[in-house]
């Protein structure tokens, strides 16, 4: 047996999976202020539809889910549904007002490609990184 006792490994700090900026921060607590009840945050995911194969999904959030990734950013609660976390892995959630829409814009490092109406999106998972 050895003298030695284990000591706890030091993790270093996991990077936000989603980030937002200050006008899509700003936007989604408006509309969370507006909302008819209470939720417990923005739900962030993507799904399979469209003709560049996958779109984001934003919505309500009424609780985490068991396996919810929980991002607070600028005042904000974002839960990332688990089956996206590979795909958004350094997204940024940004929204922009122009003269005839205004919408949240997705600046995903892991995008490929995007149809041409931009509805939806090609996204191929983040690599893994080798933590030593």
């Amino acid at each position: 047996m050895s003298d030695l006792a284990a000591t706890p490994r030091v993790r270093r700090p996991r990077p936000k999976v989603v980030t937002l900026t200050d006008a899509a921060a700003g936007r989604v607590r408006e509309i969370m202020d507006k909302a008819e009840k209470p939720y417990a945050g923005l739900r962030v995911g993507v799904k399979n539809g469209g003709c560049a194969g996958q779109e984001y999904v934003l919505e309500y959030a009424e609780a985490a889910a068991p396996y919810d990734e929980t991002v607070e950013d600028k005042g904000v609660t974002i839960l990332v549904d688990p089956k996206a976390i590979l795909f958004l892995i350094g997204t940024e959630i940004d929204y922009e007002v122009s003269r005839l829409s205004s919408k949240f814009v997705f600046r995903n490092p892991n995008e490929t490609d995007a149809c041409g109406c931009g509805e939806s999106v090609t996204i191929v998972p983040a690599a893994a990184v080798d933590e030593d």
